[in-house]
């Protein structure tokens, strides 16, 4: 029985298995950076100033359909660029208003896409208060009705006042109803969180319509149709690691 034990496994079948050990290693790694490596190298090159705004579509939402679809846009959310206790992070209206590490931020988009737009040399003296107002409503509840109140609030009202409020009045970028959007082939959806008929003339600011606003400037972008996003862009100067990719 010993001898049995001690039996050697043949070279040849030791190379074989090694062989494919390697293999395996190799082609799992090469998916994992054929995957993750172009947003990774994106990560590290984007370079995060105080109150850059991160634009983004989420994947597999109701409601990230609607928005980008009604707005003709690939965005459908947005968060403010902060650092917190010596971290990046994005204070953000998902779910409830929170702050969520840049990282996650970035890899939980479709495709890994996003945008980065920052705002103007004369108006970042408003960045600090405008962080300020927007942590002040934390904890509240995502209003996924998108009204303009208080009780509740969805990603771009959430920046949208903090800045107005910051810029002493001034708004960031213009509201729109709901009557101005394309809202016929969502109808449905719309009626199911209303729970009642689509209110055509609610005022509402889309992430597209605060993208489009003059103060900003679009700097980085990764994997994200930033044409279709805002048509009124005038920096052409911005970054992109990567063309889009929303096939």
């Amino acid at each position: 029985m010993s001898r049995i034990l001690r039996t050697s496994i043949d070279p040849k079948e030791r190379r074989i298995f090694i062989l494919a050990s390697v293999t395996s290693v190799l082609i799992f790694l090469s998916s994992f950076a054929w995957i993750y490596g172009p947003v990774a190298i994106a990560y590290w090159t984007y370079q995060p100033q105080e109150g850059d705004l991160l634009f983004q579509s989420l994947p597999k939402s109701l409601l990230a359909k609607v928005m980008e679809g009604a707005t003709d846009s690939p965005y459908s959310h947005c968060g403010i660029v902060t650092k917190i206790d010596g971290k990046w992070m994005v204070c953000e209206a998902y779910q409830k208003v929170t702050s969520t590490p840049l990282s996650e931020v970035i890899f939980r988009g479709k495709n890994y896409g996003f945008a980065i737009y920052r705002l103007k040399p004369d108006k970042q003296a408003f960045i600090e208060q405008t962080i300020h107002h927007v942590k002040e409503q934390f904890g509240k509840p995502y209003d996924v009705r998108f009204r303009m109140n208080d009780d509740e609030i969805y990603a771009s009202e959430l920046i949208y006042k903090a800045y107005r409020q910051a810029a002493g009045g001034e708004s960031l970028g213009k509201l729109v109803t709901l009557g101005q959007l394309r809202w016929e082939p969502y109808e449905e959806t719309i009626r199911f969180f209303e729970r009642g008929p689509v209110p055509l003339s609610r005022e509402i600011i889309t992430p597209r319509n605060l993208a489009e606003a003059e103060q900003l400037d679009l700097v980085f972008s990764h994997r994200i149709d930033t044409e279709r996003a805002s048509h009124e862009s005038g920096n052409t100067n911005a970054l992109s690691i990567e063309p889009s990719n929303d096939g």
